[in-house]
């Protein structure tokens, strides 16, 4: 070998010796989801458990990090995972719902590859197939900053992920059938606390153990299917930091609503008598009260010693809904917090960015064919068995969907169309989304693939002078929102983030029986810097593209 190219061999692989250090760390996971016997109300039931775990598996990251997780599907139904709010830049191949991945049918397995890039925060994770999110599956995904970015406050003692919400003692198979008959799923019948509930007096072990003097982080998601609660800790005072991946003001609280899908850390000081207290956990906005405690322990206290007198919910009604709505607007950004930031870097000042589409959404129910629907401006979503993103990806979507039947627009019919349904919307634009909720409930909705700024929640109906009272300084980036009953309420993004994104209700029945959309993102260059290509591990199924050539690869430009 001359001595020109030995050179030349040593050059390269230096230079790739030094892009191998420079990558991000991976993190491995292998989960079996299986069916096992849960009984979070006392009702044994059957569970969806990930590793024999009800909630299943923690997920503690650092920002940046690669995630592979290897899911095994060990039950008799297909099955898929979504990670709500976890954005998967140019990635929307790994977003888990059944508009752009086939899901993992029994028997098989398929591995998940995202990185959570430039974000931190508490995320959810949980079924998007059938109704499997009623019987478990769910848990949580902790992303950390970086050792160089500092966090707005002291370190934590220790940490706590708190997984509650609403729950069914019929099982998930007897939910879908309702509901595939045409029927509603009905009110839930308890609230649970990491898979279990209690009532003041019941002799259980304790949730958290905590040392005197000591401050602690609770991350804390509602992984519920339809139902808000509200939280509190007996004689204590939760200081708020950090709200669906932002860091917060830090407001302290004696409660806090949380709503369906939503993920928030709060840090709470064992500062009072060392003994039991309990954390408090009740239903929001519903005719009757559900609620469960659960015990946080001093390690030098006295177990069993909590008060029965706990402390009380916020008000109801036209009066509760007015004190949630204070509270959301008490949440704001940490503007001098050093963390990440959302994308495209500068976005934080949205205020200043033109509106380039306004789009208003209106939630509705209808009957179709006497079944029960769920709808967006009249359009009830469908899954097709070709998932959108393939037909969209080969080039023959107009086999499987037609663009924008919903418009910027609700109709003034009331009338619902059930078919695919996908907005055809303009990479890197900077919209304006309205939820605009006519109905007698309250509604959460999320986006994949984004973050969006929560810029007002007003009751009544929405007009454009409205964006006066818009907050544009500081508003909390965030993947969810909330909307009361005959209310409204307006976020803004830039749609950056190349591929195929649900928006969905967060309510699982609505969004099962359609009250979802996918908006198509295509980058006009078809280049990696914008989208990734589809994975080779992704399946291909639907009978459609299976036997078709794989279009022409983006490519690095």
């Amino acid at each position: 070998m001359g001595r020109v190219t030995l050179v030349a061999l040593l050059l390269c692989l230096t230079a790739g010796a030094l892009l191998v250090q420079a990558e991000d760390p991976y993190l491995f996971f292998e989960w079996k989801v299986t069916y096992g016997t849960v009984a979070p109300l006392g009702v044994p039931q059957q569970g969806i458990l990930i590793n024999g775990q009800f909630p299943g598996p923690r997920i503690n990251c650092t920002s940046n990090n690669n995630i592979v997780v290897n899911v095994f599907n060990q039950l008799d139904e297909p099955f898929l995972l979504t990670w709500a709010g976890v954005q998967q830049r140019k990635n929307s191949w790994q977003d888990g719902t059944l508009g752009t991945m086939c899901p993992i049918q029994p028997g098989k397995n398929f591995t998940y590859h995202f990185q959570v890039k430039d974000q931190i925060g508490t995320y959810l994770y949980f079924p998007t197939t059938g109704l499997h999110k009623a019987a478990g599956g769910i848990g949580t995904l902790n992303v950390h900053s970086r050792d160089l970015i500092p966090v707005p406050f002291d370190r934590p003692a220790d940490e706590f992920n708190v997984v509650l919400g609403d729950w069914y003692n019929k099982g998930h198979k007897s939910l879908k059938r309702l509901l595939d008959s045409g029927r509603t799923i009905g009110r839930p019948d308890g609230i649970q606390i990491n898979g279990k509930s209690a009532k003041v007096g019941d002799k259980v072990e304790p949730l958290v153990t905590m040392e005197t003097g000591k401050t602690y982080r609770y991350r804390v998601c509602n992984a519920g299917m339809k139902t808000s609660v509200n939280f509190r800790v007996q004689g204590h005072i939760m200081k708020l930091v950090e709200l669906e991946g932002s860091h917060t003001v830090q407001n302290t609280y004696d409660s806090l609503d949380l709503h369906v899908g939503q993920c928030l850390s709060v840090l709470v000081t064992a500062d009072q008598e060392p003994k039991d207290y309990y954390l408090v956990v009740s239903s929001r906005f519903t005719k009757k009260v559900l609620s469960s405690v659960a015990i946080i322990r001093y390690s030098n206290g006295k177990a069993g010693s909590a008060s029965p007198a706990i402390p009380p919910p916020p008000p109801e009604n036209s009066q509760g809904i007015a004190w949630s709505m204070n509270q959301f607007r008490s949440f704001r950004w940490n503007l001098t917090a050093s963390a990440a930031r959302p994308n495209p870097q500068g976005s934080y000042h949205y205020g200043q960015i033109n509106i380039t589409r306004t789009i208003k959404i209106v939630n509705s129910a209808g009957q179709v064919g006497g079944k029960l629907r769920y709808a967006i401006n009249g359009i009830s979503h469908e899954d097709k068995e070709t998932p959108l993103k393939l037909a969209e990806y080969f080039g023959v979507s107009e086999k499987v969907f037609q663009y924008n039947l919903v418009k910027d627009e609700a109709p003034a019919s009331a009338a619902v169309t059930v078919a695919p349904s996908v907005v055809n919307a303009t990479f890197r634009n900077f919209v304006e989304i309205i939820f605009e909720n006519r109905e007698k409930t309250i509604q959460t909705w999320n986006l994949d693939g984004y973050s969006f700024f929560a810029v007002a929640i007003e009751p009544g109906r929405w007009s454009p002078e409205k964006r006066k009272n818009y907050n544009l300084l500081d508003a909390v980036s965030r993947h969810n929102i909330h909307v009361y009953p005959g209310s409204w309420a307006a976020v803004m993004t830039t749609l950056d983030n190349a591929g195929m994104w649900n928006l969905r209700s967060e309510m699982r029945e609505r969004a099962y029986l359609g009250q979802q959309l996918y908006f198509s993102v295509l980058s006009p260059e078809r280049s990696l810097r914008d989208e990734y290509n589809l994975p080779d591990n992704h399946p291909l199924c639907g009978g459609l593209v299976e036997k078709l050539p794989l279009p022409p690869p983006y490519i690095a430009n």
